[in-house]
């Protein structure tokens, strides 16, 4: 079931003589994980500012959940469904309590105080932070600090979290917490969740792949479909997961490994497999 659509989307920012988006054409499902990657300038971005409204189309038009988000009376159903995470998670943090941040969106939706305890409650639980919830935010890690972010659009309950490079100001332990929890809420809460970054490291559990470039989309599909083009990528500006190009390299060399092989565990098991052919007995 398609949640979101583009059809001839193109934008040019006021003052520019450029586009920065070139005729995007392009569904994406309810419940899809979807990664957008790219090089600076790349457009990335601005797409991610068409799907809650925050950006509008020069050209073509965005559908959000059936609603044309050029429509000034879908703006704000449209932002109910779509829920946003910037690069810098102090930026979005507005109380100096946890579980007040996290209440701070459904308040100004006007839900009831007794359903937003609830929903406080659920959406710190599902990122894990529910005891931090009487902590001030500022003594939290950058990792938990972008989980309380996140906890605070789950409290309005999107169905689509769009998150605009979440981990660039991250150490690696926070990338893996907020890349380990949006996948969680996808895959177990059927949250459609649109990853926008530059990590390759940070896309190999997600569904689909859309690789930009001066604003045009150049690769679409599957990781192992979109990783196993390792020469595009790299004239995209991209690095290919490491385990990727082990294989690649190894394939180039005369071995035929399955590019499918994404994290280091499976291209551990898939060597291992080519050079003990007898299911790794000796």
């Amino acid at each position: 079931m398609e949640i979101i659509s583009a059809e001839n989307l193109h934008f040019t920012y006021p003052g520019d003589d450029e586009e920065a988006l070139h005729g995007l054409n392009f569904e994406i499902s309810k419940g899809q994980f979807v990664a957008i990657l790219g090089r600076n300038g790349s457009g990335k971005s601005t797409l991610a500012k068409m799907f809650n409204g925050i950006l509008l189309p020069s050209e073509g038009k965005v559908t959000v959940c059936g609603m044309d988000t050029s429509a000034e009376e879908n703006i704000l159903p449209i932002r109910r469904q779509v829920g946003m995470v910037f690069q810098n998670p102090d930026n979005q943090i507005v109380a100096g309590v946890v579980e007040d941040d996290v209440a701070f969106a459904p308040e100004n939706l006007g839900v009831p105080p007794e359903e937003i305890r609830e929903r406080v409650d659920r959406a710190l639980k599902l990122v894990n932070m529910y005891e931090y919830r009487e902590h001030a935010p500022h003594l939290l890690s950058g990792g938990q600090k972008q989980r309380v972010a996140i906890a605070g659009v789950l409290a309005m309950e999107p169905d689509v979290i769009v998150l605009d490079e979440p981990t660039a100001m991250l150490d690696p332990q926070g990338r893996q917490e907020v890349v380990g929890t949006v996948t969680r809420l996808c895959r177990e809460q059927g949250i459609t969740v649109i990853l926008i970054t530059h990590h390759m490291a940070e896309c190999v559990d997600a569904d689909r792949l859309m690789i930009m470039d001066e604003g045009r989309i150049t690769a679409d599909g599957s990781p192992a479909e979109v990783f196993s083009r390792v020469e595009l990528l790299k004239k995209e500006g991209l690095t290919v997961p490491a385990s990727t190009y082990v294989v690649h390299k190894l394939n180039a060399a005369g071995f035929s490994l399955p590019l499918s092989a994404l994290t280091p565990e499976a291209c551990a098991q898939a060597i291992a497999g080519a050079l003990l052919p007898c299911g790794g007995e000796k």
